[in-house]
């Protein structure tokens, strides 16, 4: 295991090189913005193959946290993965983008940067438009005393009232991840978060977008992705099936998984079902 900190545009990131072995390297996106990669630990069993990379992205977890708001635009954050590669010297790698990191594994490999073997897009926020859409569909098939109560303190704007954030429990039980006891670092990766960034770049309520994400729509350019990739999405998912299908529809070399006990965290709910998935989608792509 290989540690430390990378200068970036505003600061330092921070990284961690788990596992080794001939296999291109992994590099993970973690979510968010704003939240460490903590959550996505689990995805050190693949490191018996290649090396997995994950990173706290500048403002979360172990990174630095400037308190400069210019600095919290997708744009920034896309050169921030072209250095990070650059020190680490991942000529070729996979990226593996979860939630927030789908958004930014999308926009880099839309830049146009050298040696993406392919991506995995882990729950995948592509149109945020889309995404408000269907969160107002789930919203609806809550029971009526939970739905209520989250439209009334989303009309009133009034995000830490205890009630909401009450009925908000709800919401991640059935949608964010499905396990009667959250792990540990599920717990630790929520209670690390960076609120100031997440707010900056996406917003107060994770319904819609209001931030510097707000315009984001990738579904008309998933055309010009000519690198294999791999959606992956939970049945219960904010992510939908449905938006996950029609994404992987626009994208001329794309499959599409689906695991039908998860929702926003499927490499922990269904973590051997998930790694099996991306393990045969990594082996296919390195065969040819």
């Amino acid at each position: 295991m290989t540690s430390g900190y990378i200068d970036v545009e505003g600061g330092r990131v921070w990284y961690r090189i788990e596992g080794g072995g001939p296999g291109v390297p992994l590099l993970t996106l973690h979510g968010g913005p704003g939240i460490p990669h903590d959550y996505l630990e689990p995805l050190a069993v693949l490191g018996d193959e290649r090396p997995v990379v994950f990173c706290d992205q500048l403002g979360a977890g172990k990174a630095d946290r400037p308190d400069d708001s210019t600095l919290w635009t997708v744009e920034r954050y896309v050169r921030e993965v072209q250095r990070v590669r650059d020190v680490l010297e991942l000529r070729e790698v996979h990226i593996l983008g979860q939630s927030w990191g789908t958004m930014l594994a999308v926009d880099y490999a839309l830049s146009g940067a050298p040696g993406i073997r392919s991506l995995v897009l882990e729950n995948p926020c592509l149109s945020v438009n889309r995404w408000a859409a269907d969160a107002d569909m789930l919203i609806a098939q809550l029971p009526p005393d939970v739905r209520d109560v989250i439209k009334k303190h989303r009309a009133a704007e009034t995000y830490d009232d205890p009630e909401y954030q009450r009925a908000l429990g709800t919401w991640y039980r059935r949608h964010m991840c499905r396990l009667e006891h959250w792990p540990e670092l599920l717990t630790r990766t929520a209670r690390a978060g960076n609120p100031a960034v997440y707010t900056a770049m996406w917003g107060p309520t994770d319904f819609v977008a209001t931030g510097a994400t707000r315009e984001y729509e990738r579904a008309d350019d998933l055309g010009s992705l000519t690198m294999p990739v791999l959606y992956i999405t939970g049945r219960h998912d904010t992510a939908t099936p449905e938006t996950t299908a029609f994404y992987a529809q626009q994208t001329p070399h794309a499959e599409l998984a689906i695991l039908e006990e998860s929702s926003h965290s499927p490499h922990i709910e269904e973590p051997d079902a998930f790694n099996a998935v991306v393990r045969d989608f990594l082996h296919r792509v390195e065969s040819r």
